[in-house]
């Protein structure tokens, strides 16, 4: 299998050389944020940065960086896109495991293959990066150039998870599979204080509530979201602590790197919100969160000790009240968890878009897609309707558990 450095490209408004990048670093980073934008934290230059620098996301991990980097003959930055080669599935939350070993039980080899992704992180967010002076043709350009890095490295699919909508339809125009999934987010509706967001809801579910948030307080558990300046190395040790023993139980060894902590705490400080929470005088639990423009991302918890309800209010109820005292439009909490429904995060559909280079492995993919897709579509629609929190417009929503 070869190992591209630069594939041909062609743009119909100018010379342009398409290259691939094994080192984010070697890219300058106000390159790679004037593309990626301000909005969305894990795009930036200084997230993918650690998470390489960290040892995070390497090749020993399976994580090899294969980062996409159009430039003009002059060398300036046209448009960037962060993916990898992989040995496995892990880390990347839009599952294929079952396409893989489908596709290896009938002769064929499904890895390695490339992925489009920011690893270990489900978030919504544009996956072609442009510059805001890129011409129009810059987007169908990126994408013909993933495909020839896909056909250099003779793997046998390429994938992007997470994508906007936007861009999703993009991948779908130029022939790619289209795959969409759900996560569970909190939308702001123009909340004043966390009572207002209560208020929205139906009686029963806002008592329920109110008494997993008295019976935290009760247990003599005190909490504080720590940004900024405040982030202290103490802060990273006892979270690290946290965040290992949660990885290992569900993962059997943790993603992220201790140094990955200490990078973002250093480079990017202003947009970590970091709950933690203390009892007795000392660290027992902790949630990560990141600042977007207009989104707080949760993103890793862990705690060493039990209190009931202490997730609940650690990862869902501080987030969505950091959020209205900030003015933030939504939360997104991370992937799976139909508990997330009752605190008032509801289903929101979420893409993905693949390339399988094997036309027998892309039909039996393709049929599969549509029966998932249909079933997607009507989970959203009935957990939306049937298991809302929220008062409807005639009174109380009917208690359905």
């Amino acid at each position: 299998m070869t190992q591209p450095e630069a594939v041909q490209a062609t743009d119909a408004d100018m010379s342009v050389v398409l290259k691939v990048v094994k080192d984010i670093t070697t890219v300058p980073a106000d390159a790679w944020d004037t593309c990626a934008g301000s909005a969305n934290p894990f795009l930036s230059h200084a997230f993918l940065a650690a998470l390489e620098e960290s040892g995070s996301a390497t090749a020993r991990t399976g994580w090899l960086p294969q980062h996409l980097v159009l430039e003009t003959e002059g060398g300036a930055v046209l448009g960037c896109v962060p993916m990898y080669l992989k040995g496995h599935s892990q880390g990347e939350y839009v599952f294929d495991h079952g396409w893989a070993h489908a596709y290896e039980q009938a002769g064929g080899r499904y890895y390695p293959k490339l992925q489009v992704a920011v690893p270990f992180t489900p978030v919504t967010g544009p996956r072609l990066l442009l510059a805001p002076d890129a011409p129009a043709t810059t987007a169908e350009t990126l994408i013909a150039g993933l495909e020839k890095v896909a056909e250099a490295h003779e793997v046998a699919s390429l994938h992007v998870t997470f994508p906007t909508e936007r861009q999703w339809a993009q991948f779908g125009k130029a022939g790619w599979l289209q795959r969409t999934g759900q996560q569970y987010h909190w939308q702001n509706a123009g909340y004043g204080s966390f009572d207002d967001f209560l208020a929205a809801l139906a009686s029963r579910k806002r008592k329920a509530i109110k008494k997993e948030r008295r019976q935290v307080a009760d247990a003599d558990v005190s909490l504080s979201v720590l940004t900024g300046d405040d982030l202290r190395t103490e802060h990273w040790d006892a979270f690290f602590g946290f965040y290992v023993d949660t990885g290992s139980r569900k993962w059997g060894s943790p993603y992220l790197t201790r140094k990955f902590f200490q990078l973002i705490g250093e480079r990017m400080p202003e947009r970590v919100a970091l709950v933690m929470a203390q009892s007795q005088g000392h660290w027992v639990a902790g949630a990560l969160n990141f600042i977007g423009g207009d989104t707080l991302y949760g993103r890793h918890w862990g705690c060493d000790r039990h209190f009931r309800y202490l997730h609940f209010e650690a990862c869902y109820y501080q987030a969505i009240d950091f959020a209205i005292r900030r003015g933030l439009a939504q939360v997104e909490a991370g992937a799976q968890g139909e508990h997330k429904i009752q605190r008032g995060y509801m289903p929101q559909r979420t893409y993905s878009a693949h390339l399988i280079r094997d036309a027998g492995l892309r039909a039996a993919i393709a049929d599969y897609l549509r029966r998932e897709t249909a079933a997607v579509d009507w989970e959203i629609e009935a957990l939306s309707e049937q298991a809302s929190p929220f008062r409807r417009a005639d009174g109380d929503c009917p208690d359905r558990g």
